[in-house]
């Protein structure tokens, strides 16, 4: 009896930590591309599934939105600021706030998803300034510019960062020489503390919390090292190379099992990475160039990994034990990608919304439709909620009903 229960402690130490505001947070629960639905669509009827409504609002944008309190909260641009929008279930625009000057340079518009934390909601501007805004009200009730107030820098293509927030605490990663990475208290912005990281700059990456042995450790990708975290404290446990051609990072990493798995394109491709029990070192458990997903992330479903490749542009399935790839295809074009109930969600940089069964030899597609609303590039991550298939493309929030 002590043994099964001394196993089932070390089970649960190892899941990663699921946020009180989870279900409120950048690609779902943990963070995994994973939504908990079931009695969904297995099979789309022709042309795919019905649209509930359509948004065309939005301004210009990159963000996914987030549900919270019977509402869906999203960011966009408009000229060049910022702007929180507050939209019914049914599709109804119910308020917009500003936030602050928003990134119109190259590919302009918003990049960080909301967090929504009880009435306050959590934005980052490509500007690199955090705002705490009240969301009854649209009331900023602090501010803190991530580049003066911490030694940062903008990188090419503005800040962008998916924030983290756990418990009284905010994350984020300035990627300064002293203020590499921060916590902030979440009600007031005050510093918790400042880590000197890896010294690099930031690289896009939405940084992963999880429970490693009992341990809370803050997980993440800088221009050239992927690291691990004291979240208490700050302190880099360990830290191992990690660079491609451009050093850019921009999808969050996975942990399973006391493994990391870290990804990205532009020459690159995945990495796993052992973790000691401790959690003060790591080591290689295998390397996969098929697998260099470019920004669309991946899932880990029952022992496999799924995602598409940049390079080549294939879909691919990958063993997590061996790093193998178990089988391709290249049926559409590469993109983002989710998975609920049996299903992956995958959602193409040309428009193509496709619903896929990942088969023991094969992926199957089960259903097909063209996003043919909204503007720009076709990159934000979908989210399911309560039946609902959320697609945002540029300027359009579209909702499908997938139960």
């Amino acid at each position: 009896m002590k043994k099964l229960t001394l196993a089932i402690l070390v089970f649960m130490a190892m899941i990663p930590v699921l946020l009180p505001q989870s279900s409120e947070n950048w690609r779902g629960p943990g963070r995994m591309g994973i939504y908990n639905e079931s009695g969904l669509l297995q099979e789309w009827p022709a042309g795919g599934p019905e649209m509930l409504w359509a948004y065309e609002g939005l301004g210009k944008g990159f963000t996914s939105p987030v549900i919270a309190d019977g509402r869906i909260y999203i960011t966009g641009m408009e000229g060049e600021t910022g702007f929180l929008y507050v939209i019914s279930m049914d599709g109804k625009p119910e308020r917009k706030y500003p936030y602050g000057p928003e990134f119109h340079q190259s590919y302009p518009g918003s990049r960080s998803t909301p967090a929504v934390v009880d009435d306050m909601v959590y934005i980052v501007s490509g500007h690199g300034v955090l705002v705490c805004m009240d969301k009854n009200n649209g009331d900023i009730k602090w501010r803190r510019d991530l580049f003066n107030d911490f030694d940062g820098r903008n990188i090419r293509w503005g800040f962008t960062e998916n924030l983290l927030v756990d418990g009284d605490r905010i994350y984020c990663t300035p990627g300064g020489k002293k203020y590499n990475l921060v916590a902030l208290n979440r009600h007031n912005g005050e510093l918790i503390w400042a880590s000197e990281g890896s010294g690099r700059l930031s690289a896009y990456c939405s940084p992963l919390l999880v429970n490693h042995y009992g341990k809370s450790m803050l997980i993440t990708m800088m221009e050239r090292h992927i690291v691990g975290l004291d979240a208490l404290s700050g302190r880099v446990l360990w830290s191992h190379p990690y660079a491609n051609n451009r050093n850019i990072h921009p999808n969050t990493p996975i942990y399973h099992q006391g493994s990391i798995f870290a990804f990205s394109g532009y020459g690159m491709g995945g990495i796993k990475l052992k973790l000691n029990s401790v959690g003060d070192a790591v080591a290689q458990e295998w390397f996969s160039d098929d697998l260099d997903n470019q920004m669309g992330g991946t899932v880990l479903v029952d022992g496999f990994i799924y995602g598409s490749g940049d390079r080549n542009r294939f879909w691919f399935c990958v063993d997590w034990e061996t790093g193998k790839t178990v089988y391709s295809a290249r049926d559409f074009a590469k993109g983002t990608v989710i998975y609920a109930d049996g299903r992956l969600y995958c959602y193409t940089e040309r428009g193509e919304l496709v619903l896929v069964e990942p088969a023991a030899d094969r992926f199957i597609v089960r259903g097909q439709a063209d996003v043919t609303l909204g503007s720009e590039q076709h990159w934000a991550h979908p989210v399911i909620g309560n039946g609902v298939l959320y697609i945002r493309h540029g300027n359009a929030l579209m909702a499908y009903k997938i139960r």
